[in-house]
């Protein structure tokens, strides 16, 4: 059975929120590299699955190293999304690119693995794991507004920006509604049909997101949603969300070594049954 918030809207709206305090993600990045968790110290560590990650939007693969090199201490196989910069289509994105680094981790893996998404990269991650539940065991959302669009208004333009360069460079190979909220796409209908019981999903948020609505970032389900301190942007390299990773990922390992999915929800704080 799907489980999964409803979209709260299809439409995008302006956040007042205070993007300028979004240059303060350069102290995160600092503290990460002092901060213990980073070496692997007092977190669980994993046990060889994979994880694959998708940057957020406008962005490369690149600042996603940090994390890669990290999961690869804590005994993960860490992949890169292989998207160039997140500007594109994301159902193409999701046909052409991101299915082919799922297939390459599993095949590597032979597990069901784990997707880490931040900002827009996590709602992809959603969609994924709603079109392939049988191969993710789970999904972390980093600053994420899967239950709809509302952000700052710069964004909002840059997003528009986006939209039309892809209607002009696909025609009519993309749908008229491509790049919002009202497209009939896989990508946003998956995002409609929520999480299958089988994926363990986490969203973890700050109030202090200088980009998107917070309020939009969440589940509802205080056993899923993990408030921080820090930026939007930060996200990706706060220590704080790095522990909640870390122990987001050994939880859901637990009884998912094989792809075939189970049924029922793996709770915070449950132990591991010996296999």
């Amino acid at each position: 059975m799907a489980r999964g918030p409803a979209i709260l809207t299809r439409d995008y709206l302006q956040a007042d929120v205070p993007i300028w305090s979004e240059v303060l993600f350069a102290a995160e990045l600092v503290l990460l590299h002092a901060a213990p968790v980073y070496y692997g110290l007092g977190t669980p560590h994993g046990d060889g699955s994979g994880v694959v990650l998708i940057p957020g939007f406008l962005c490369p693969d690149h600042y996603l190293f940090p994390m890669q090199k990290w999961l690869g201490r804590m005994g993960y196989q860490a992949f890169l999304s292989g998207i160039r910069f997140n500007a594109e289509c994301p159902n193409l994105l999701i046909e052409r690119c991101l299915n082919e680094t799922i297939e390459k981790a599993l095949a590597k893996t032979g597990r069901r693995i784990h997707l880490i998404g931040h900002s827009l990269g996590g709602i992809m991650a959603r969609s994924i794991a709603a079109q392939r539940a049988g191969d993710i065991a789970s999904v972390i959302t980093l600053g994420s507004p899967f239950r709809g669009t509302a952000a700052h208004s710069s964004i909002l333009f840059a997003a528009e920006t986006v939209r039309r360069r892809i209607l002009k460079k696909h025609g009519d190979g993309v749908l008229r509604e491509c790049y919002t909220g009202h497209c009939t796409c896989d990508f946003v209908d998956s995002l409609q049909r929520g999480l299958p019981a089988s994926v363990c999903e986490t969203a973890v948020y700050t109030q202090n997101d200088g980009v998107v609505d917070w309020r939009y970032c969440r589940t509802d389900d205080p056993e899923a949603d993990f408030a921080v301190s820090g930026t939007h942007i930060g996200l990706a390299f706060n220590p704080t969300v790095y522990s909640v990773i870390a122990n987001r990922l050994a939880q859901a390992q637990c009884g998912q070594k094989k792809r075939a999915p189970r049924a029922g929800r793996i709770r915070a704080g449950v132990k591991c049954a010996t296999t």
